[in-house]
């Protein structure tokens, strides 16, 4: 099924989460009714972003705090000293329940939903209202028996069903049926780096601890079924190889590190794909709610109507991309996720992910501030880095983090620069450029083009608007064919923006919807 998307055009002059200027923020966005994963992936390298089927792009020159987006590099990933403190006091408490003295607000707040068109809940649910989506994937299901039946194909069973089910978003509200909600890294102090020519020092525990481990590997070689290790065994696709005595533990060893058998607490990390026709889901369902309703109470200080269940839902349950399992994919296939922390078999904190052809995107992170004492803002970005890494063992060419925007102007918003090595979009160009390239420039000016190269230009930009796919009137047709039927000039004009800035791909690809 190809990707649907209404353009809504730009929204200029309203409030910002970071900032807190009332009219400063500036962005474009457009209702996805369903959307590929590809094609996902291609729209966050061009600096758009999702929340909820809402995705929208910062009008990077005009908006008072420009988003940068920001992906790790997990192949190369090296935790800080501040990473492996965290990774180490979540070890002591599971193994003697130890709970750090301490100040535990290391992690700043993000604000109410990182990346949410303005924090505006209004503005998208209006959106919401203002598509008339029983009538559209009624439209669309004719116009692709119809494309089919021209090809002499004939449509999969089942297929217009699933369709409908996918768009119907006021059925879905409905029903409470979540898709799948992202998490946001919350940030550690900003710390020196391991001093990586010191080797680590070895005790007799520590080795015992690593031919117990290594015993248990050799007995177990496939590991847990992904999704569901229980903290201290050796994740499925990533088995911890022996440290050797002049080589700094690697992320893995520090996440999974034996526990004795006495330990006094048992974490467990499980996949679940956001979908109220998955089993495990929908039972998880009121308890992660109730967890998200806790979470946004204590930590952004909402009031109780402002996080219903049709907010969390339509929020961080609610996906545009569609779910596929290609052989040569993870797993688990790629889509939407939740990752969830059961802690003693209840959920502690839940991971809002999206997992693409080419990375893990992070959408969002809510938990239970009772255990704000465990950094887990920090543990989850730890662990999705670590996930990343077991997901290129089986898919090469899966090997980012994407972690949403870098704001620089934003104090709050700068700890996702301390995961390193990493990279920031240019706004201009679509290449990435390593961050510390780009801090100088940013400290002189908060718009910054990162590309060196004056020449340079946007080489996915959309150099012939007449071959973007229109859906109008219950048919497919190219622009070129489109306009010919259009009197309105605002309408060229929404379209031409629209293409310069999906740009040419996508626009080629997926279906615009006009009415």
């Amino acid at each position: 099924m190809a990707s649907v998307v209404e353009y809504k055009g730009l929204k200029a002059g309203y409030h910002c989460g970071y900032c807190d200027s009332e009219e400063g923020k500036v962005s474009c966005g457009m209702w996805a009714h369903s959307m590929t994963v590809q094609d996902y992936q291609d729209l966050i390298d061009r600096g758009w972003r999702r929340s909820g089927k809402y995705v929208y792009k910062p009008v990077m020159n005009q908006t008072c705090c420009p988003q940068y987006t920001i992906r790790c590099r997990p192949l190369q990933f090296q935790p800080s000293k501040s990473h492996k403190k965290v990774l180490k006091k979540m070890l002591k408490f599971l193994a003697k329940g130890e709970i750090s003295k301490g100040n535990y607000e290391d992690d700043p707040m993000e604000p109410t939903m990182e990346d949410t068109v303005a924090g505006d809940f209004g503005l998208i649910n209006k959106l919401d209202i203002q598509c008339d989506l029983k009538t559209l994937s009624g439209d669309l299901t004719e116009s692709f028996d119809s494309e089919e039946k021209k090809k002499g194909k004939s449509p999969k069973k089942g297929e217009s069903n699933e369709f409908i089910q996918s768009q119907d978003i006021e059925e879905k509200l409905g029903s409470g049926e979540p898709s799948h909600p992202v998490k946001m890294p919350m940030a550690p102090k900003p710390g020196k780096g391991a001093d990586l020519s010191k080797p680590p020092c070895r005790k007799a525990k520590e080795i015992r601890k690593e031919r117990k481990r290594l015993k248990l590997m050799q007995q177990n070689p496939a590991g847990e079924p992904e999704g569901f290790q229980a903290q201290g065994e050796p994740p499925s696709l990533f088995p911890p190889k022996a440290n050797k005595s002049n080589q700094p533990k690697s992320l893995e060893d520090l996440i999974f590190e034996s526990l004795p058998e006495n330990a006094s607490h048992k974490l467990e990390v499980r996949l679940v794909p956001v979908s109220f026709e998955d089993p495990e889901f929908k039972s998880s369902f009121s308890r992660s709610f109730s967890l998200y309703v806790k979470y946004q109470m204590a930590i952004h200080q909402d009031p109780p109507d402002e996080c219903g269940k049709t907010e969390f839902t339509r929020f961080l349950c609610s996906s545009p991309l569609e779910a596929e399992n290609p052989p040569n994919g993870p797993d688990c296939g790629y889509g939407s996720f939740h990752q969830q922390y059961w802690l003693d078999g209840r959920i502690i904190a839940v991971g809002v992910i999206d997992i693409l052809p080419y990375c893990v995107s992070s959408v969002y992170l809510y938990y239970d501030p009772d255990y704000s004492f465990l950094s887990l803002g920090v543990y989850s970005a730890l662990r999705e880095i670590a996930f990343t890494r077991q997901l290129h063992q089986k898919t090469s060419q899966l090997s980012y983090y994407y972690m949403g925007f870098y704001i620089h102007s934003c104090p709050k918003m700068k700890y996702k620069g301390q995961y390193r090595p990493s990279d920031l979009l240019c706004p201009e160009t679509y290449v990435w450029v390593p961050i510390e390239q780009c801090l100088p420039s940013l400290e002189n000016s908060k718009y910054c083009r990162f590309n060196r190269d004056p020449e340079a230009v946007d080489e996915g930009r959309s150099k012939d608007p007449d071959r973007l796919q229109v859906f109008y009137k219950k048919a497919i047709m190219p622009y070129g064919v489109y306009k010919k039927q259009q009197k309105d000039p605002g309408e060229e004009a929404a379209v031409l923006q629209y293409a310069r800035l999906v740009g040419q791909t996508c626009s080629e690809r997926m279906l615009l919807f006009r009415n």
